[in-house]
């Protein structure tokens, strides 16, 4: 047996997706985390793993409350793009976005959820790039009957990528050349969040059918993940 790290053993470990929100005064934002557990049960407790690059990691460290939102299977792309590609300090990410506050005014994203979790701040773990918080649960609750959205579905299904800033994050392998390239379907990739573009498959979700090579696209066809426009692919 070696001691060398493989690091695809880490693709064994199960993840869901989820939303995890937090304020900061009269301010809201939330982000989309791939690293949460419930930890014990009297009381009962969670963990969250957040990027302290993320404003969330901000609002968390302020505020000392999280709420943690349990994420459908049928998820729309553009939804977790928002959440998961974009920034707070950029952007209102939870406008148009169907939320409640709840204990303490945190908010609660209620949007392609099927339940939600409110915790208060017991314990914090620097991990490196990550905060680990460790929350009492304060309230619970299922809003729907669903499917939870997994990793694993997420992008073996939706084609979804990876955010840098998730805990999950691998450097991307080098691309292995095709042993006949002429053959091969040409794909693009969003040079924003790294969404691949496979006139195969198409974009079904956003009109566009398995087969639409890549120049038929409408000019106004933007990333179903991040919503970058056709302009910022580039042929990979």
């Amino acid at each position: 047996m070696t001691d060398k790290l493989d690091p695809r053993v880490f693709h064994l470990l199960s993840y869901g997706m989820y939303v995890v929100s937090s304020k900061s005064g009269k301010k809201i934002n939330g982000c989309i985390v791939n690293a949460v557990a419930q930890v014990a049960a009297t009381p009962p407790r969670i963990a969250v793993s957040v990027n302290k690059e993320n404003l969330t990691h901000d609002y968390i460290t302020k505020s000392g409350i999280f709420s943690i939102s349990i994420l459908d299977e049928n998820t729309p792309m553009k939804f977790i793009g928002r959440l998961g590609f974009q920034t707070g300090r950029d952007v209102d990410k939870l406008r148009d976005i169907q939320y409640e506050l709840g204990t303490d005014d945190c908010p609660v994203i209620t949007e392609h959820s099927l339940g939600f979790l409110e915790a208060k701040v017991i314990d914090q773990v620097d991990v490196g790039t990550h905060t680990v918080f460790i929350g009492e649960v304060m309230r619970g609750q299922r809003l729907r009957e669903g499917t939870p959205l997994t990793y694993s579905y997420y992008h073996q299904v939706k084609r979804g990528r990876t955010s840098k800033r998730a805990a999950t994050y691998m450097p991307p392998a080098p691309k292995a050349e095709p042993p006949e390239k002429i053959s091969k379907v040409q794909e693009y990739q969003c040079e924003v969040c790294g969404w691949i573009y496979n006139p195969e498959l198409g974009d079904p979700d956003n009109g566009i059918p398995p087969g639409t090579p890549f120049e038929d696209l409408p000019e106004d066809w933007t990333c179903p993940l991040c919503g970058a426009n056709k302009a910022q692919f580039k042929a990979i």
